[in-house]
């Protein structure tokens, strides 16, 4: 019997300029829910937001996953991000070279370890 492989994602989402984007890196690689974590440089982001137009400096936020770990990623965000309505988009993957979506796979696969 064949196992489908987990189809791979990645997830953006952005946070304040500061040190939460390597505290949420590094929570999820750890955690196994992300393979790779990309913190960009602080950016723009213009907005509406409680009907003006307003703006900030933000960090996006680069997930590699899968999408059996999307859910697990939106709780631990959740408990992690400080905005009221954090932004939670995943994107899926179309095409990609087969070593590295093996790796991606594999570092988000759950494991025994304690």
């Amino acid at each position: 019997m064949s196992t489908a492989l987990p189809e791979v994602v990645v997830v953006l989402t952005t946070v304040p300029v500061g040190d939460l984007g390597e505290t949420v890196a590094h929570a999820l690689v750890e955690e196994r829910l992300a393979a790779c974590v990309n913190v960009c440089a602080p950016m723009t982001s213009v907005y509406r937001w409680d009907g003006r137009v307003t703006h900030d400096l933000e960090r996006q936020i680069v997930v590699k996953t899968t999408v059996d770990r999307i859910d697990a990623i939106r709780e631990r965000l959740a408990r992690l991000h400080p905005y009221e309505l954090p932004e939670f988009l995943v994107c899926p993957v179309r095409d990609g070279s087969d070593a590295y979506l093996a790796w991606v796979r594999s570092e988000t696969a759950p494991t025994a370890d304690p």
